[in-house]
């Protein structure tokens, strides 16, 4: 049954589409305000009493429609539950071809949403549903239409839309820009940008014009970016065998910006951190982050924007596609960097989202704004890319690649859900993909796979994985398993579809069976839970291991840790069985994960005692490195360095290696650039706010102001909220409440504050004092309002949890409810974590010491 428009989950009726959007648009950006007019031809396709639009903030002054060249006075009633408007005539609007036009006015929205100020630029952000806060228009994505749009801004100012510029005409002191008709787009793809801005030179790749935007005094940070989408768009339209269809592709970096980035059809918009960068002094890990961001957003000009999702609840299809594709694209472009190792990342944290019972299915039900707004997550990106990315190498590459590509020609310029992709998929694989898909898609969680090795013969079982103590739950899903053994040929793998809840495999071995890794090359979201003598037999033989089956295994033992199903003194063998790994993505979980145990340990002593521990486990690895790259040294030899800094200098304290760091930073700080290896950049900062004093606190808060490299200027300004001195904590908890932090990076800071020992009680009692002024910023930024209520997790103590617990409760918070139930249920865990494991990390600890 339909909803009435006075309920806040009312949807459009489909009876009534859009044909095409005409829109002119006049902007004034000193008075932040603007005004419309708009004509929207539809097609009617069962008689109406009303016509219904999403409208949010506009004051419509008029409406009219027009039925069969009869232009009719339409009665304009508001309903701002279901963020609508509803258009009457006084008679029923007949079967057919009608249009209605429209004039309005409203003001740039105070936050990230609809149009708004990004530094010195007019901007819009639309996804998921904001074109209403700028057009009156059917804000659903299954009402695809082409737009034609025109704007009127000062004389001289750039303007960037969808379309290419087709014509610029003088109006008084000010110019109407016209840009060229689009191909049909959903609502939230539509996109402009208006305000002092420049481009690098033009490239074409196979005709289509690309280039990249900032804001003058940052154009000469753009060619990276650029780089990188010349490099991925010839391969995104050999993969879909699609050419481009948006005819033009422009990216700009904005000052201020919620998102990551949108992928805007044609016009690609980009916080500047994922954009803009300084070769000379940008890390690897930052060039990477700018491909995978580029290359993700170019993906959805296919999987999103030219094939389009029905309904949000398939958001997941959108999102999961992107991410998994910026990582094939960027592996295929840059095979050196091994990102495949950092998208496991990626999946490491979905996985311990999803180990929650208040998880979702990766296809979640969507009914409002708020329910939209909360699919921004791990589940929706990484769970939903891991799956795919399981999916493919069950069925091969090329079966999968043929089916995307007849999905893309079957639903060209349409809508479609998923289960048109997973059809697609089965036809071109002759798989049972339809059933295997939906079973992950449509179901919470994810299954632990017990392994137990009996010489040649493997005991497969699976249950649901739940991070919580004690907890056993049945479950089944169609699992692609690939067990990697050693025989005496060496490393081989055998595949199976695990679908039964306990199964007995015969491994195909000659002679004994000497180890076996039940995921082999991390490709399955699944976690194993290794019997005893396996896992002894896989830590004897760490360096037969692939990089990221060694992460794999750290990070289930981990996880079985965290759900008591292990005991901690195995896990802390097992990370001392690290010592001297050479891999730099081992290297980073390891330091992860000693990072993790280290910020928790509640005794002060037992803390100490692992500083020391992890300074005795990378310390040696570290000479060896030294802190200076050699001329040519390679990137992985980098990141091994870095992640070697990282675990002596900030998670141990190391006193040579920290004094080391701030020495070389205060070199870099002085023109010296050559003294600080740029992927050593941020531990240093780290470090060096840390151990701060007055002077380095000025100092930082002086480049936060002044700094034009965006990475850089993110960590100096994040570097304020490290530092442990109580003076300067006192001064840091005050940053957020003022206006001194851009909105985007307001939840990193304060993120940053709860996370540091040092100042999260003061930080946690003034948040609580001043919330309601806290949230109201951040009502148009809801995404960023999440992350705050997410940085709570990082309490540590019974007495924390009970306070977030009480505050919570008491302060409803709409658009993070689904975040405040996972926040609080992984802090309970956390909380009984310590409690249950402290004592006897302290004990191992000690005894480890004695017996030197």
């Amino acid at each position: 049954m339909a909803l009435p428009p006075t309920d806040r989950n009312y949807r459009l009726p489909p009876s009534i589409r859009p044909i095409r959007y005409e829109a002119f648009l006049t902007i004034d950006p000193e008075r932040r305000t603007f005004g419309g007019k708009l004509r929207i031809t539809l097609s009617i396709e069962r008689e109406a009493a009303w016509i219904a639009l999403h409208a949010v903030g506009l004051e419509v002054s008029r409406a009219t429609v027009t039925v069969e060249g009869a232009a009719l006075e339409g009665k304009i009633d508001a309903f701002p539950a279901s963020e609508t408007i509803l258009l009457a005539t006084g008679d029923p609007i007949p079967v057919g071809r009608v249009e209605v036009d429209l004039s309005w006015s409203g003001a740039f929205s105070a936050g990230l949403r609809g149009l708004y100020r990004a530094g010195p630029l007019a901007a819009t952000q639309f996804e998921a549903s904001d074109a209403r806060r700028v057009f009156p228009c059917l804000d659903e994505p299954g009402f695809k239409a082409p737009w034609a749009i025109s704007v009127d801004v000062p004389r001289g100012t750039p303007a960037l839309g969808n379309g290419r510029e087709v014509r610029r005409e003088a109006n008084g002191d000010r110019e109407v820009v016209t840009f060229a008709e689009t191909p049909p787009l959903p609502t939230y793809l539509v996109a402009l940008v208006a305000g002092p801005m420049a481009g690098c030179p033009v490239e074409h790749v196979r005709g289509v014009p690309v280039r990249t935007w900032a804001v003058p005094e940052k154009a000469d940070l753009t060619a990276f970016g650029q780089e990188a989408a010349v490099a991925v768009l010839a391969r995104l339209e050999d993969y879909f065998d699609v050419p481009y269809g948006f005819g033009k592709l422009d990216q700009i970096g904005l000052p201020d910006f919620e998102f990551g980035a949108m992928e805007n059809a044609g016009l690609v918009t980009y916080r500047e951190t994922a954009l803009l960068l300084d070769p000379a002094t940008a890390s690897l890990p930052v060039k990477k982050r700018v491909a995978e961001v580029v290359t993700h957003e170019l993906a959805h000009q296919w999987f999103g924007n030219w094939v389009t999702m029905a309904w949000w609840d398939d958001l997941w299809l959108n999102e999961s596609f992107a991410t998994w594709m910026a990582y094939k694209i960027v592996a295929g472009w840059k095979p050196e960097w091994r990102i495949w190792l950092d998208f496991d990342q990626g999946k490491a944290a979905a996985l311990g989202l999803d180990a929650l019972r208040s998880t979702h299915p990766i296809h979640a039900e969507v009914r409002n704004p708020e329910d939209m707004g909360e699919a921004f997550d791990l589940i929706t990106y990484e769970k939903g890319g891991a799956v795919l990315r399981m999916i493919e190498a069950w069925l091969g590459e090329e079966p999968f690649r043929q089916g995307i590509r007849r999905y893309m020609r079957r639903f060209a310029r349409g809508n479609a859900v998923a289960d048109d992709l997973w059809k697609a998929l089965q036809e071109a694989s002759g798989q049972p993909v339809l059933d295997l898909a939906n079973r992950w898609i449509r179901q919470p969680g994810f299954p632990l796979v017990g392994l137990a090795r009996d010489g040649a013969k493997v005991r497969l079982t699976q249950r649901r994985f739940l991070s919580e103590p004690g907890a056993r739950e049945a479950g089944t899903w169609p699992v692609p398993v690939v067990l990697r053994y050693a025989d005496e040929r060496g490393p081989r793998e055998q595949r199976l579809l695990l679908r039964e809840s306990a199964v007995e495999v015969t491994l195909d071995a000659e002679g004994p069976v000497r180890w076996v890794f039940g995921n082999a090359g991390s490709t399955g979201f699944y976690r194993v839970d290794h019997a005893a003598n396996d896992r002894a037999a896989l830590a004897a033989s760490l360096d037969a291991l692939r990089p990221e089956e060694r992460i794999a295994l750290l990070a289930d033992e981990w996880a079985l840790l965290r759900s008591g199903d292990r005991a901690p003194e195995p896990f802390l063998e097992l990370l001392a069985s690290f010592a001297g790994e050479q891999d730099r993505a081992v290297l980073d979980e390891l330091v992860g994960r000693l990072g993790a145990v280290e910020s928790r340990l509640p005794d002060p002593a037992a803390r100490a005692g692992f500083r020391a521990f992890t300074a005795a486990l990378l310390r040696p690895s570290l000479e060896r490195a030294g802190m200076d790259a050699a001329s040519g040294e390679d990137g992985e030899l980098r990141l091994r360095r870095a992640a070697l800094v990282r675990g002596v200098a900030v998670v141990a304290r190391d006193p040579a290696a920290s004094a080391q760091l701030v020495a070389r930073l205060d070199r870099f700080l002085a023109g010296e650039r050559g003294a600080l290896e740029s992927n050593l950049h941020d531990a240093a900062v780290a470090v060096a706010a840390r151990d701060g004093d007055e002077r380095r606190f000025a100092e930082l808060r002086r480049l936060a102001r002044e700094e034009k490299d965006p990475a850089l200027l993110r960590r100096y300004r994040l570097g304020l909220a490290l530092f442990e001195d109580p003076a300067l904590v006192r001064q840091a908890v005050e940053i957020p409440f003022g206006d001194e932090v851009p909105l985007q990076d307001l939840a990193a800071f304060a993120g940053a504050l709860l996370g540091n020992r040092a100042a999260r009680s003061l930080f946690w009692d003034g948040l609580r004092a001043r919330w309601e002024s806290f949230q109201g910023r951040l009502a148009d930024a809801p995404l960023m309002l999440r992350r705050v209520i997410e940085g709570v997790g990082s309490f540590t103590t019974r007495e924390e949890l009970g306070q977030a617990r009480a505050f919570f409760a008491a302060h409803e918070v709409p658009a993070a409810r689904q975040a405040i139930s996972q926040t609080l249920e992984r802090l309970a865990q956390d909380v009984d974590l310590w409690e249950r494991i402290g004592p006897s990390i302290g004990a191992w600890l000690l005894a480890r010491e004695e017996g030197r």
